[in-house]
């Protein structure tokens, strides 16, 4: 009789989970833990909570590596990273996720984000007030901005983002030429005349269309001049006359550059 009853048991306890699984999928439909941590998250960025917004994409990535919204949230982790001005962590969140997903539709963006992320030193509250020249300042990472803002035209020329890389790098390539022009200068006061040519052809030969053309053919000429080089200093000098009159206007520094668009630049949400 024991036996029998045990066996009975065993037989029901499947039938009594069926039973409550099909209640339950006949209510209404129970709300996912992940979709609660997103929606969270969504609600802090807007109100601009970055630091909540981090934490609650984080918790996604961690605890639901595989589920629907783990990928929404690496890219959108990129931006809150971007936002609460971890620079390094946009950084490394763009890289992780181009290495992750390649063929994800918002690739574009995170080639974008990892290119932007390199410098931003310009929009520090303190450049903005005094209007600091950050071409004196070592210019590394805006040489690796540019660098990964060029590779990122390269591959997605067509991408809603290239506008704006464009006109961050033409920033960049000013910045960079004004600083070796800078080197120039210093190397002028100083009388070292073959050291300031080597800096102004760098400018010319590798950074066109720079805003420092003309300046660095000026360094030229007078370099050209005081070594008494005179056939070189004519070639610069007709130069000079041929391309550049007293009325040419140079290429802005940012051409309408602002960082403010970012505030509406949000990877495009997966469905």
């Amino acid at each position: 009789m024991k036996y029998k009853k045990n066996f009975k048991l065993l037989i029901l306890i499947p039938i009594v989970s069926l039973f409550i699984f099909s209640c339950s999928s006949d209510g209404p439909e129970i709300e996912q833990p992940e979709k609660i941590y997103y929606d969270q998250a969504q609600r802090r960025m807007a109100a601009k909570n970055f630091f909540g917004a981090i934490e609650s994409l984080e918790a996604i990535e961690t605890r639901y590596p595989f589920g629907k919204y783990a990928e929404q949230a690496q890219v959108e982790l990129i931006y809150a990273h971007f936002m609460s001005s971890d620079n390094d962590a946009a950084h490394a969140a763009s890289e992780k996720f181009i290495r992750l997903h390649p063929r994800h539709p918002n690739i574009d963006y995170a080639y974008f984000m990892k290119g932007l992320s390199s410098y931003t030193r310009d929009d520090s509250l303190m450049q903005r007030v005094t209007d600091t020249d950050l071409s004196n300042r070592d210019v590394t990472g805006a040489k690796q901005s540019f660098s990964e803002l060029t590779e990122f035209l390269t591959r997605f020329p067509e991408s809603q983002y290239a506008p704006y890389a464009k006109q961050r790098n033409v920033y960049l390539r000013n910045m960079i030429a004004r600083n070796e022009l800078a080197a120039a200068d210093y190397y002028l006061s100083i009388d070292a005349y073959v050291a300031a040519i080597r800096r102004s052809k760098y400018v010319i030969e590798n950074i066109p269309n720079s805003s420092e053309n003309l300046r660095a053919l000026k360094v030229l000429k007078q370099s050209y001049k005081a070594l008494g080089y005179i056939e070189l200093y004519d070639d610069v000098e007709k130069i000079i006359n041929l391309n550049y009159s007293s009325n040419s206007i140079q290429e802005s520094d940012d051409s309408g550059w602002s960082w403010n668009f970012l505030r509406n630049t949000k990877p495009a949400t997966q469905n």
